[in-house]
């Protein structure tokens, strides 16, 4: 994985650091086609490279993680198909991010809305500093949100709460994001990178076999009925117990004994 203009990557171990830098000229991270773009390719590049096991992604500066999308690409639209072709291109990038078999961490730093929230939701697992506000004010500018966030909120909030932010376009804080479930964790705005870094490293040092086929569990089970997610945990159940992790696992615990995971 290597850095972009927009996109600077930083390692910790088996961790990849992604910090999204601000456009030359500008205040605050904005969701650009550039960024999309060296999301995407990050992303593929993760998913490819051995090295690592979990990402990390966080904005750079004290004001926001991303403040939105990229009003002037808005601006521009000229017709119903050009609108749809930029929302497309949008929920093609955060698809990609949810549906990795490795785990995506959000690391929350300051302001997240409109598009930094569909960014933040599409991650598997999101950490917001204290000083974090959350919202889609899509509403307020005459439209709804094209990356996902109409779908993904209300899955992740539940359709009375998703309503609510879409229909007002108010900004909450990290404590109420966290009492509706938006988040799972606050931490003090100091200790935001730490926290996040070390569930990532958390993460990384379970078996990863294992780690991969509960990603695709949540994943694909959340997309189907309760019968065929439980038909689809039967499934992976007999495939993680084919690996030797599995075997180690056990019988580390049964010789009372910290095992020593092969991660295969």
């Amino acid at each position: 994985m290597e850095s972009g203009e927009l996109l600077k990557l930083n390692t910790d171990g088996q961790v990849a650091i992604l910090t999204i830098s601000r456009p030359e000229g500008k205040k605050v991270n904005v969701l650009t086609p550039q960024l999309m773009s060296e999301l995407s390719q990050a992303m593929d590049e993760f998913e490819k490279d051995e090295a690592f096991r979990v990402v990390v992604i966080t904005g750079e500066g004290p004001y926001t993680f991303v403040a939105g999308a990229d009003v002037k690409a808005i601006a521009g639209i000229q017709s119903k198909e050009q609108a749809m072709d930029l929302a497309r291109r949008g929920q093609e990038v955060l698809n990609k991010i949810e549906r990795s078999e490795k785990p995506v961490i959000c690391a929350i730093n300051n302001i997240c809305l409109g598009g930094g929230l569909e960014l933040a939701m599409s991650c598997h697992i999101r950490v917001a500093s204290d000083r974090a506000k959350f919202g889609q004010p899509e509403i307020l500018l005459g439209i709804l949100p094209g990356f996902g966030g109409t779908q993904r909120l209300s899955r992740i909030c539940g359709t009375a709460k998703a309503r609510e932010l879409l229909l007002t376009g108010d900004q909450i804080s990290a404590q109420d994001a966290f009492q509706i479930g938006l988040v799972n964790r606050v931490v003090p705005e100091g200790r935001l990178l730490k926290e996040s870094v070390g569930l990532a490293k958390k993460i990384a040092a379970n078996p990863q076999a294992a780690v991969r086929l509960i990603q695709r569990a949540v994943r694909d089970g959340s997309e189907k009925s309760l019968r065929e997610g439980l038909n689809l945990e039967i499934e992976l159940f007999g495939a993680v117990c084919e690996t030797g992790d599995m075997k180690e696992g056990v019988n580390a615990f049964l010789e009372k004994r910290q095992p020593k995971f092969q991660h295969r």
